[in-house]
């Protein structure tokens, strides 16, 4: 009997329970995060900025080119449409000042970085890719993969080892988009590109940047090719000191004369070779700044 009751009194108290259970105010739940207030802060802080009209998107299988300079195939640019590129990157005296001209404009642009540059200041490189600009490859060593000297596998491995460089200094693969150096890509060089599904590019206008000292130059170069072409790919050197000084002007120049900017970008990131990615990584010199926070690496002591 005792048994009995007790299986009735843990029943009855059990019932209990989950009466007193249901009953119980229940917490409340926690409120969703609040959407991004994507409305107060527009996309670009200049209500005049040239701006990018529209973005492109390449499909690199087999190895596309562009630019007529080269390669007359594709012609996707409409009249007064141009896609601004810069080659030879990053540097430090001379790239921050052509992304703070893009910035203001709200502009972007393709870079095609040295390897051995993007080595050197990966940190220019990460602003380069964190402002939006599309990043792809200008060999290792800037060396003419037209010259006697170079072996075929040698320039295979300018090639390679210029993209394993750029990969590493961004801590990603960038867009399978070549350009040659002095836009100099012997046949068999153009044959490995489309093999290994990279677009290469030439160009429609040459600011011939690197062969005058006046930014004022540079600006009659661009804008006297481009109104007699009406649309093109423009070839500018981000290393190049009259380029990062005529940018801003120019841009204005691009703005006054109703032209529009389309930006290219990959479908796909390059697919780097192992190879080259762990002979970069061991060669590289690595960072050594310490990343310590600052209050375990300066503290104030008493005199």
């Amino acid at each position: 009997m005792r048994k009995a009751a007790g299986v009735i009194l843990a029943s009855a108290m059990s019932l209990w329970a989950m009466q007193a259970l249901a009953q119980a105010p229940k917490a409340a739940a926690p409120a969703p995060a609040p959407a991004p207030n994507t409305a107060a802060k527009p996309a670009c802080a200049n209500p005049d900025a040239l701006g990018v009209s529209r973005v492109v998107e390449i499909d690199t299988t087999g190895g596309p080119g562009f630019g007529f300079e080269h390669f007359k195939q594709l012609d996707f640019l409409r009249d007064k449409e141009v896609v601004l590129t810069f080659d030879d990157g990053p540097w430090p005296t001379t790239t921050p000042a052509v992304l703070k001209a893009l910035a203001d404009q709200c502009v972007r642009a393709v870079f095609f970085p040295i390897g051995k540059h993007a080595t050197y200041h990966p940190e220019i490189l990460k602003q380069v890719a964190a402002a939006g600009h599309t990043i792809g490859g200008h060999t290792w060593a800037h060396i003419a993969l037209t010259s006697k000297k170079l072996t075929e596998q040698q320039r295979k491995d300018e090639i390679e080892k210029g993209f394993s460089a750029v990969k590493w200094a961004l801590g990603a693969a960038p867009a399978p988009f070549f350009r040659a150096p002095a836009l100099q890509h012997p046949p068999e060089i153009v044959t490995y590109l489309g093999e290994r599904n990279m677009a290469i590019f030439s160009c429609d206008i040459d600011s011939f940047d690197f062969k005058t000292r006046k930014s004022e130059q540079v600006i009659t170069n661009v804008m006297t090719k481009l109104d007699r072409l009406g649309k093109g790919i423009i070839l500018m050197h981000d290393f190049q000191k009259p380029t990062a000084e005529a940018l801003p002007e120019l841009l204005r120049r691009l703005k006054a004369g109703g032209y529009k900017v389309v930006l290219m970008r990959a479908k796909a990131p390059v697919q780097t070779i192992a190879s080259y990615d762990e002979a970069l990584a061991k060669d590289a010199k690595l960072p050594t700044v310490s990343t310590r926070p600052l209050s375990s690496v300066v503290t104030t002591v008493p005199e």
